[in-house]
């Protein structure tokens, strides 16, 4: 009975680390992505940076949402 309790004390700390690591891995990958294509974008097209650089912020908000959403799932599993 002490190995199950030790286990379950084990998995509560496990479980929100678990959920914010792999829910920010995506977010992160994508923001990677998105800037270093926007960029690639305004170098070869200088001109056009007033138009890509909103929707570059617009789509890093976006993305950074999904990472909240795990932060919150994070902090649900952990408090609930």
């Amino acid at each position: 009975m002490e190995e199950i309790k030790a286990a379950s004390e084990w998995a509560r700390y496990l479980a929100p680390a678990l959920a914010i690591a792999v829910g920010s891995i995506g977010p992160g990958i994508g923001i990677g992505l998105l800037v270093a294509k926007a960029m690639e974008a305004i170098g070869r097209n200088p001109e056009a940076a007033d138009k890509i650089r909103p929707t570059m912020i617009l789509g890093i908000v976006f993305i950074e949402a999904i990472a909240i959403y795990a932060l919150v799932v994070a902090l649900i599993v952990k408090f609930v």
